[in-house]
């Protein structure tokens, strides 16, 4: 557990989280490992449905045990649900213009301040409210819950500091995680979106070198000025932004004394 989050990460939450995330990268990195006599792109669009089904539970064990440890109550709930209004809100503004996405540097910030555990679970909400929000409900959704979960987890991760340093270190990650959400969500498109281009198309049952060269040539033909773009527009946020929004979001978490024993008053006789 990291020092300082405001809803430290339980061994039962982390315990969770890593059973989902285990599903979540058996279901991005399949392609990698399928035999030449399997049907890839096929199979891969038909198997989002039941990762999502599968992920839907999983995620609501995340939150049981988050509930359970303590780590999550009726106000984080409630700041729970407001930050993934906030960010589904945010998301609609720049998505389809350039890379530019402005939902992650709050993410990044959400999850250095109120811990891990509560950024992953605030990256799928998020994700899953602005679906709905704006109509996006698709085969991408349970991969984007997952990337977006685990941008904010990682930012829960990160060393303690404050001040300046604070801020560059959570500049140089909203960098960082801008352009491996987009690698990463890459690999349920990969399949589908190579068609008749050997050299960056995925070559069933071949060496995982050879793999991993063309997914690498796949992202730099394909995604790489869309996610410079979210890298650029989060760091740039975070810079901008990032000591008044820590400021406020710490302010919050002070009143609402997340995680603290709650004292009933007493009153003395007489």
């Amino acid at each position: 557990m990291r020092a300082g989050a405001a809803i430290p990460l339980k061994p039962r939450s982390a315990l969770a989280i890593a059973l989902v995330s285990i599903v979540g990268v058996v279901g991005f990195a399949w392609p990698l490992f399928v035999s030449s006599s399997s049907s890839m792109a096929g199979s891969h669009r038909s198997d989002a449905p039941f990762l999502f089904a599968l992920m839907l539970p999983l995620l609501l064990m995340v939150v049981l045990a988050e509930l359970s440890d303590g780590g999550i109550d009726s106000k984080a709930i409630a700041m729970l649900g407001v930050l993934s209004a906030v960010d589904a809100i945010l998301r609609p503004l720049g998505a389809g213009t350039g890379g530019i996405e402005v939902m992650f540097f709050l993410l990044v910030l959400a999850g250095r301040v109120f811990g891990a555990g509560f950024g992953f679970v605030l990256g799928c909400t998020s994700m899953f409210a602005s679906a709905i929000l704006t109509a996006g409900i698709g085969p991408w959704l349970p991969f984007q819950m997952l990337g977006a979960g685990w941008v904010a987890l990682g930012a829960g991760l990160l060393p303690p500091l404050r001040g300046k340093a604070e801020i560059a270190l959570l500049a140089v990650y909203g960098a960082f995680s801008g352009l491996m959400y987009g690698w990463i969500l890459n690999f349920w498109f990969w399949p589908l979106g190579t068609a008749g281009e050997p050299a960056i198309s995925v070559v069933p049952g071949g060496p995982l070198l050879t793999n991993l060269q063309h997914f690498l040539a796949f992202n730099l033909a394909t995604s790489l000025g869309w996610d410079l773009g979210r890298a650029i527009t989060t760091t740039v946020l975070i810079l901008l932004t990032g000591r008044p929004i820590l400021l406020t979001l710490r302010r919050a978490s002070r009143k609402a004394a997340f995680g603290a024993a709650r004292v009933e008053p007493t009153h003395s006789g007489g």
